[in-house]
């Protein structure tokens, strides 16, 4: 090892001692020797060759000592800049560590960030108090895991479109385990990288339980009922209703500025909205069905950006106005139809599926409204298909039976939309004829990769089958999802990997 250290560090000087020898070599033979002209030339060459070759290893040598302190002068240089850039770095952190402690420790809103692969990469106290979770429980672990397989199935559809680019809100009840049930207001802000592709998203949890919804969930009651008087009570309802009535009566300042209730209905009465459509195909290739449409309702304001959609269905329900509004879906659509070419056999067998709220299906005299407006217009009861929230299906089907079958009666088709969301059960719609089943986005989101859920809708298809009814998977996205519904058999497809919304109109 010692030789090898040595040969290195005396190398770079064996061109010089050839150089010198070789001229000693030549001074010997012309001063000391009687050598030939020949030798002479030949011992000349040989130490101009010597001479060359070691300038050269000199020059190269200079080269690399040039370039190598180049090099150690931007490394210097960029050490330098990334100093500074890490010493603004520390100050920007130290500056921002009071709003972050009040973020992280002290705000009581929940609040998480979650990944474009689903996986949570930040949270809160609040978010981690809440979920009763130690942080290594949360922090990289998969939302679904966080939140729980049936939490997750709910929200399924609102994080695949956050992880898409769109900002989501909604309002869903969490049944904790000593069976309190509470309110929660969710909104998901999607977050953009440097290459404005989506990173994530930021997920914030407020808890807007009323006493009035605890009333309803039997929590609490008992303070309630050591309320001295019936206008006590009334307060404590009203107090707990103040955070719900203003996150709603804030849409109505958005449309109208005011938040009285006739403003809003004059909305509707001037048709301050805007019908659109979405296909529905046929899945089975040359199989001879129709496409259909359903359609949806979008107020003006949100055609041009101001609002996200959707946004006025909480004031529209908090006055009763989803019955009027309703009625102005349907009666325009009738309009629409009956101004169709009759001619067009593209659309002679198309349905317009037409979305009916909670209380549309309460209202004894929609069924009439539906006949005359037929009538009115000239247009087939067959061409309109009034879909039935599964949800409403289960809560009230006595309810639900009986309008279905006076809808039948003015021709209309029913289908039942969000099927299989909470539970799959053929039982209810035996006291009534249906002949759609929408199966719900969640579901159909995650066939791909969950082999339970893809079992889920090949039994659902193929119950579906047996009692005559047809099946149309919602919230397709996909090429890969179209080719793996084809297989298992479902009828028709609806969603963005079919076609975005547009204008009926067109």
């Amino acid at each position: 090892m010692k030789l090898r250290v040595i040969f290195r560090a005396v190398r770079p000087f064996f061109s010089a001692i050839a150089v010198i020898a070789t001229a000693t070599a030549l001074v010997a033979a012309i001063y000391i020797t009687e050598l030939g002209l020949q030798w002479i030339t030949f011992l000349g060459g040989v130490l101009v060759a010597a001479i060359l070759a070691e300038a050269t290893r000199v020059s190269r040598l200079e080269w690399l000592a040039t370039l190598r302190i180049a090099k150690l002068s931007a490394a210097k240089d960029k050490l330098e800049r990334e100093t500074q850039l890490r010493k603004r770095a520390e100050e920007a952190i130290a500056a921002s560590k009071p709003r972050l402690h009040l973020i992280d420790e002290v705000l009581p809103i929940m609040v998480a960030f979650v990944d474009s692969e689903g996986q949570c990469q930040y949270h809160n106290r609040a978010f981690k108090d809440w979920l009763h979770l130690r942080p290594d429980q949360i922090r990289g672990q998969h939302i679904r895991k966080v939140l729980g397989s049936s939490v997750y199935q709910e929200t399924a559809t609102s994080v695949r479109q956050s992880l898409d680019g769109h900002h989501v809100h909604y309002e869903r009840t969490q049944k904790m385990p000593d069976g309190a049930v509470y309110r929660l207001h969710v909104e998901h802000i999607p977050q953009f990288g440097d290459d404005g592709k989506v990173s994530g998203f930021f997920m914030l949890i407020n808890d807007i339980t009323s006493p009035g919804d605890l009333i309803k969930a039997g929590v609490d009651s008992n303070t309630l009922a050591q309320a001295n008087d019936a206008a006590e009570i009334h307060a404590l309802v009203h107090e707990g209703m103040t955070n719900q009535d203003t996150f709603v009566d804030s849409f109505s300042e958005q449309i109208s500025g005011q938040t009285d209730v006739y403003t809003i209905k004059a909305a509707i009465e001037k048709g301050d909205f805007s019908l659109y459509c979405q296909l529905i195909t046929p899945l089975a290739i040359d199989s001879g069905e129709a496409e259909h449409y359903e359609i949806l309702v979008r107020l003006i304001e949100e055609e041009e950006g101001m609002m996200p959609p959707g946004a006025f269905f909480p004031l529209a329900e908090k006055h009763g106005l989803m019955p009027h509004l309703d009625r102005w879906v349907v009666q325009h659509v009738t309009e629409w139809a009956a101004n169709q070419n009759a001619q067009d056999e593209k659309r002679k067998n198309s349905l317009f599926f037409i979305n009916l709220s909670s209380a549309t299906i309460g209202d004894p005299g929609f069924p009439e409204f539906l006949q005359l407006t037929l009538i009115e217009f000239g247009v087939p009861g067959a061409a309109l298909c009034f879909e039935i929230p599964n949800s409403e299906l289960s809560l009230r089907p006595a309810v639900v039976a009986e309008f279905a079958q006076k809808i039948r009666q003015c021709g209309c088709l029913v289908a039942i939309s969000g099927f299989g969301h909470d539970r799959i059960s053929f039982d209810l719609i035996r006291g009534f004829r249906v002949e759609f089943l929408k199966i719900d986005g969640s579901i159909i989101f995650n066939i791909l990769r969950d082999p339970v859920e893809l079992a889920k809708i090949t039994a659902v298809n193929r119950v579906a089958k047996s009692i005559g009814v047809k099946t149309i998977a919602e919230l397709v996205e996909n090429e890969e999802t179209i080719a793996r519904l084809r297989e298992v058999g479902i009828d028709f497809a609806q969603g963005f990997g079919i076609s975005r919304p547009r204008p009926l109109a067109e």
